[in-house]
């Protein structure tokens, strides 16, 4: 069976200096079939999935404690690893200083 309502891990960086600063622009890093923007088009590539998007649905339902595969990740998103920004649609610092 599955929910009918869909809890969702979001990963974002800021550049600013001061995160916890209101005026803080957060970021998010967008996953190439993780569902997010309610405008961008369902992706389907049946009978496969993109394993890193799938593996963010589940780890939604539990706390980071139980998958700390996600703490890795970010780390690697906080290094700007070329191999994990390449599991990634967006990388919204690219080009840029790491966040």
């Amino acid at each position: 069976s599955i929910t009918k309502e869909r809890t969702e891990v979001i990963l974002q960086g800021t550049s600013s200096l001061d995160p916890k600063d209101p005026a803080a622009v957060w970021e998010e890093y967008d996953f190439k079939c993780k569902p997010g923007d309610l405008k961008r088009r369902p992706c389907f590539i049946t009978p496969y999935h993109y394993r890193l998007d799938w593996l963010m649905w589940f780890a939604a339902f539990q706390t980071y404690e139980q998958n700390e595969w996600i703490i890795h990740l970010a780390g690697k998103l906080l290094a700007q690893e070329e191999e994990t920004l390449s599991l990634l649609a967006t990388n919204p610092f690219e080009g840029r200083e790491p966040p």
